[in-house]
């Protein structure tokens, strides 16, 4: 069975469609230096950590909705 191209150049296509798709670009691998890659790490640990404090101030905010203000 010929492929699609193939068939779009000898105008034998289906009424329906009106133009070609685009052709996608093949993914290109791109190398990164080591001083590119430990900073970027170094972003996603900090994004981490103040995850980490977002979650624990949560916390200590639902506790307090659910216990009030002062301990009975």
């Amino acid at each position: 069975m010929e492929n699609f191209d193939d068939l779009f150049a000898e105008n034998c296509f289906l009424p329906c469609i009106g133009e070609a798709e685009p052709k996608q670009h093949a993914y290109v691998r791109r190398q990164k230096s080591l001083d590119t890659l430990l900073a970027e790490l170094e972003v996603i640990k900090n994004n981490i950590e103040e995850i980490k404090a977002k979650e624990w101030h949560l916390a200590k905010l639902m506790k307090f909705h659910k216990e009030g203000l002062a301990p009975q």
